[in-house]
């Protein structure tokens, strides 16, 4: 993770520029910071007057907000068999499907479709236990062929 720059660093920069000792890109090769970072510095000066970091303020914008947690929820109790891509479509939002899936799971909802089938049962697979080691490979082989990837038959 990227650490900001220390205050005093940002200070430095801003009065070096405003004292007229270089253009911004002297004063980033001076202070050996990105061009990028001067031209920020001072935008965000600009704007905000101040130069601290603004860590809430970086990264992507959540699309899916919170009341639209509440709307979820609401559409869930009415419908449970709603799908995620029929809950973006009536709630009208703009995000993908997947941001859906991480909302509900965020808020403790799970999303499980059933199929509209008995439930299977555990049971016995095969009426009797296979051999172990060679004798189960042997058995797992069609008479005359070798376990070989060549595939032709064994001569006896």
């Amino acid at each position: 993770m990227k650490k900001a720059i220390s205050m005093n660093l940002r200070e430095r920069i801003v009065e070096a520029y405003d004292g007229k000792e270089g253009s911004r890109e002297e004063v980033a090769r001076r202070f050996k910071v990105s061009l990028e970072l001067v031209k920020k510095l001072l935008r965000q000066r600009k704007r905000t007057g101040d130069l601290r970091p603004r860590y809430r303020y970086c990264g992507r914008k959540a699309k899916v907000l919170p009341e639209h947690g509440q709307a979820l929820k609401q559409l869930i109790a009415q419908e449970p068999e709603v799908t995620l891509a029929q809950m973006k479509e009536r709630l009208g939002l703009d995000c993908t499907i997947g941001a859906i899936h991480w909302v509900l799971k965020k808020m403790g909802l799970t999303y499980k479709k059933r199929r509209s089938m008995r439930l299977s049962k555990t049971g016995r697979t095969s009426r009797k236990r296979a051999a172990d080691g060679d004798a189960a490979k042997a058995g797992s082989t069609r008479p005359g062929w070798s376990l070989s990837t060549s595939r032709r038959p064994r001569r006896t």
